[in-house]
């Protein structure tokens, strides 16, 4: 695969934004923590941040037809920079009276991320050949991943050396460079909605989730698995590890880095074997599903760290051989003018979702205990299996 000049750029400005999405949570959690004191107060700041992306994923279509794609994807970015700029500048000020301020800055970060996620999933059919879309998706994800794994440790090296009001600003310049890196985007072609009502805008992607049989089978599969997946949260992985494993707080760390692996390793995985993967998109899809939820069973009753942790990076490695082929699914099953409101309505069902079930799922760890919630994991992975048994046959590619 050669990688044409316009991915390049959207996976380098991406990137940055990432490393400078990263280094901003490490910072700001930091500082709200050494301003209050309180784990609570510092985890609003992960829940403020999905709260947003959930409104602006239902908002994002009204945008989606009056901007072009590139610049509502720069734009997002430079809003982002302008509001770090400004918490950059606010940081100094903050006491504990008044830090809940920041949260505002927090919410319109985390708004704009909701706009910028489903955009550059649309664009990739853009920038790409359909015959190296999946290893396209799969290089994007690689890259990905492994800002996640790696950044959150350097994050925190970073604070050893630098104040968390430095590392503000260290990531303001990150984000004003993907600002420039994506506006050097080529254009593309956009959907007019001419009047349409807005109601109607809203609706489109959510019409078109129910009206194409592989994307209602995928939007319901994607709840299942969101619910499921609420397991491997910080709070409840870390609670498993000290009460069902019995091991330090550095299993904690270990077993969630093994998870980050896993998905780099799936990743690769479809990059190195794209024409076979593509070729067998419903059979990957298949064995992703149903080894996920074999192993978190197998996670859910392990007693032994170790086990633990090779468990975790199989959970990682399956998901992503399943995920992977599933969005060059989405992305070849409907016309590129109305993927972006697909992905958008995605988007919110699986933010929404999230943020209910992160909450039902740590109730029902105190409630039945903590091995409880992973045997709750693989039954609903048992039925996403299930779904993809049944309708294997429509998980192909399609060019629209």
């Amino acid at each position: 695969m050669k990688l044409n000049k316009n991915f390049t750029l959207l996976v380098t400005g991406e990137s940055i934004a990432n490393i400078g999405d990263v280094l901003y949570m490490v910072s700001l959690i930091s500082m709200v923590f050494a301003l209050t004191g309180s784990a609570g107060a510092a985890s609003v700041v992960p829940f403020t941040i999905t709260s947003s992306m959930f409104v602006s994923s239902l908002l994002t279509p009204l945008l989606i037809g009056r901007v072009n794609l590139k610049w509502l994807l720069a734009g997002s970015q430079i809003g982002k920079t302008v509001l770090l700029v400004v918490l950059g500048a606010v940081v100094a000020m903050l006491t504990v009276e008044n830090y809940f301020y920041v949260f505002f800055v927090v919410a319109g970060i985390a708004f704009l991320d909701g706009v910028a996620t489903p955009i550059r999933q649309t664009l990739t059919p853009h920038y790409v050949e359909p015959d190296d879309l999946l290893r396209a998706n799969g290089i994007a994800q690689t890259i990905t991943q492994m800002i996640q794994m790696g950044m959150w440790f350097v994050g925190s090296l970073f604070l050893l050396i630098v104040t968390a009001q430095q590392l503000i600003w260290i990531t303001g310049g990150l984000f004003a460079a993907a600002s420039i890196i994506l506006c050097f985007l080529q254009s593309v072609s956009k959907p007019i909605h001419g009047s349409e009502r807005k109601l109607e805008q809203i609706q489109e992607g959510w019409n078109t989730l129910w009206k194409v049989p592989v994307l209602r089978r995928i939007a319901v599969m994607d709840v299942l698995e969101t619910i499921a997946g609420t397991v491997w949260i910080a709070a409840i992985l870390l609670v498993f590890v000290t009460d069902a494993l019995h091991a330090g707080e550095k299993w904690w760390g270990f077993i969630n880095g093994a998870f980050f692996a896993g998905l780099i390793a799936g990743s690769l995985y479809c990059v190195k074997y794209a024409s076979q993967v593509e070729k067998r998109l419903g059979t990957h899809i298949l064995l992703g599903a149903v080894m996920s939820c074999v192993v978190t069973f197998l996670f859910g009753f392990s007693k032994l760290p170790v086990l633990a942790l090779l468990l975790s990076f199989a959970v990682g490695l399956f998901g992503q051989m399943k995920s992977i082929p599933q969005e060059t699914v989405i992305q070849t099953s409907v016309p590129k003018e109305k993927m972006s409101t697909v992905y958008t309505s995605l988007g919110a069902l699986s933010t929404g979702i999230f943020g209910i079930s992160s909450l039902g799922m740590g109730v029902l760890a105190d409630w039945l205990g903590i091995r409880s919630v992973f045997l709750v994991s693989g039954l609903l992975l048992a039925a996403v299996s299930l779904i993809v048994i049944r309708s294997r046959r429509i998980f192909v590619k399609n060019i629209v």
